[in-house]
């Protein structure tokens, strides 16, 4: 879509409404038809600008979240990022819990937009089961502290609000929809696209994805990856099985060599995460054939992970 958009008030008005582009040189011969949504095309380059705005204009809306508070949140990087901005146009305090087991340039991100960045030490910088359940547990101990709004991402159906608009857009941009993946972190993204698609599109297969190395809702095994933002371990609090026709495992090599592919070929961009969404997307496309469409997601920009070793 090339539709020129209007002026906003604030850069708050530049979330959403981003493009879906067709897939080519990526896609097998004899496959579905493949899209992905550039979300890349938010404020910080990540979807996670979506969910953020949601968690804190609906607190505001409610009355939990007033001028003078601060905002608390444990976070990989994109959520932190994305509130980090979202808290920066609005005025409010963010003090987020972080870890290094995450890029280096997603914590830069948060302190550039102000946030006050506290680090949880990680094991080896890797993402292991027991990481998350600590962050969780020094932003509770954060928002004891009266004058405070824990956004609580992995319990915030608020941010369901948010990710809603991604099952909007697609409804608009897309031929049709046979089936919809995306890799699951908090679940917010593809639980909010699923209420939204499944109604409208009810023959879509909604495939919720995950690291082959930490397979929890599929095998409930956990284990360590590098797949930032997603495998958190456990069983999140907004996952709704109902809502998903099946969950499957992706290989995080497999997704990091098609982040590559992705920059070199298409010019798509993105970050490990998306490069497993279009790997499950082409899963997906292989085995419905021509005449299908299947679509996912470019969640964060490759940016962020330039000081790693995904495109190194």
């Amino acid at each position: 879509m090339n539709e020129t958009r209007s002026a906003s008030d604030n850069a708050l008005g530049a979330i959403g409404n981003t493009p879906l582009v067709r897939l080519n040189k990526v896609v097998p011969a004899g496959s579905a038809t493949v899209y992905v949504k550039l979300e890349i095309g938010n404020p910080t380059g990540s979807y996670k600008d979506r969910m953020a705005l949601a968690m804190i204009e609906e607190a505001e809306k409610r009355g939990d979240l007033r001028p003078g508070m601060t905002v608390i949140e444990y976070t990989g990087g994109s959520t932190g990022s994305s509130l980090a901005f979202v808290c920066a146009a609005k005025g409010y305090t963010f003090h987020v819990v972080s870890s290094d087991a995450f890029a280096p340039a997603k914590l830069r991100t948060m302190e550039a937009f102000g946030a006050q960045l506290e680090i949880e030490p990680s094991i080896d910088g890797m993402v292991t089961p027991d990481l998350v359940p600590r962050m969780v547990a020094r932003a509770r101990a954060l928002a004891d502290d009266p004058d405070t709004y824990w956004t609580d991402q992995l319990n915030n159906r608020d941010s369901l609000i948010g990710y809603q608009g991604i099952g909007r857009e697609l409804l608009l941009q897309a031929p049709r929809i046979d089936a919809f993946c995306g890799m699951v972190g908090t679940a917010g993204m593809v639980m909010g696209v699923s209420s939204i698609v499944r109604p409208a599109r009810p023959q879509a297969r909604i495939v919720a994805l995950e690291p082959g190395t930490s397979p929890f809702l599929s095998t409930g095994v956990a284990g360590a990856h590098h797949v930032e933002g997603t495998g958190i371990g456990f069983l999140p609090p907004l996952f709704d099985r109902t809502a998903v026709d099946e969950v499957r495992a992706i290989d995080e090599g497999q997704g990091r060599a098609m982040a590559r592919r992705l920059a070199r070929e298409e010019g798509v961009f993105c970050g490990i995460s998306s490069g497993c969404n279009v790997v499950g997307a082409l899963h997906l496309a292989q085995e419905l054939g021509p005449g299908h469409t299947v679509v996912t997601v470019a969640c964060d920009t490759g940016l962020k992970y330039l000081d790693g070793d995904l495109f190194g």
